[in-house]
């Protein structure tokens, strides 16, 4: 029972990593980009001009969303095999340096806090009393090896993973939109972005392994003077296991002096 409960909070802190936001401020928002879902994964056969690729890529780069810190809650329904769960999730991220992630349950109490960094992640859990304490590896039980902290913190403000934006990737306009796929690796990727040229559809598979991710991102707001998605909609499958996440962010901030307090009490015990 530890272990299962623990393995569901790593999968929301570690899995889950997109974010969907509104701002303190007063947001201005902007007309959402419906995603055509397709679960599907292929590549192109033609490969536009060089120009064009190169001209696509740095219009995509100038679009990303670039902060020093970012905060946000957002309310979480999580679904793993068929068990349902509400709960918040308060993330925060200094930009390359970590990832601090608490979740609370009914009437506001936390229930587990994790701190993920380039290099590891500690995860506390209230209810249980234990502890999970691995090197960054460890998430490589629920994804590919392809993902590293970067593709998390990408995930969790709406930017494209780095290692797709090169000159490898098909570019090519869809109906307005903007799709770029490839492969990396052992990975096969389709990714779409609307006009505002923010990421509404992304797709991942590994056949081989039988993962598959996909994720959307819709209704799109103004937040201190960045787009971001308010809606995220995340579906997982590896193997026989499948996890679908639906996060609504109700708050964001960037660019604040934050705090990331993370200690690991005495009486906690390791998990199994």
């Amino acid at each position: 029972m530890k272990r299962n409960i623990l393995n569901k909070v790593f999968i929301i802190c570690g899995v889950l990593a997109i974010v969907s936001c509104k701002a303190r401020k007063k947001a201005m928002p902007v007309a959402s980009v419906t995603p055509k879902i397709d679960n599907t994964v292929s590549i192109p056969t033609t490969t536009p001009d060089l120009t064009y690729v190169k001209n696509e890529l740095a219009a995509i780069k100038g679009h990303q969303v670039t902060f020093n810190t970012f905060s946000g809650r957002a309310s979480t329904k999580l679904d793993v095999n068929g068990n349902s769960n509400d709960v918040t999730m308060n993330v925060r991220i200094a930009h390359e340096k970590k990832i601090w992630v608490s979740i609370t349950a009914i009437l506001g109490i936390e229930v587990a806090r994790a701190l993920i960094t380039p290099d590891s992640i500690k995860i506390i859990n209230k209810l249980q009393g234990v502890y999970l304490k691995k090197p960054f590896s460890y998430v490589y039980r629920y994804a590919s090896r392809q993902v590293n902290y970067n593709t998390i913190e990408s995930l969790l403000v709406g930017n494209v993973m780095p290692e797709l934006l090169t000159e490898n990737s098909v570019i090519k306009a869809d109906m307005g939109n903007i799709v770029l796929s490839g492969t990396l690796q052992d990975l096969i990727y389709n990714l779409t972005l609307g006009t505002n040229m923010r990421v509404t559809q992304f797709n991942l598979s590994n056949n081989n392994e039988g993962q598959a991710l996909l994720v959307t991102n819709s209704n799109f707001i103004q937040a201190n003077n960045k787009l971001v998605p308010s809606q995220i909609n995340i579906l997982s499958t590896i193997g026989d296991k499948k996890i679908q996440a639906n996060l609504h962010y109700n708050k964001v901030d960037f660019d604040l002096e934050l705090d990331f307090p993370f200690n690991i009490p005495e009486r906690y015990t390791p998990a199994d």
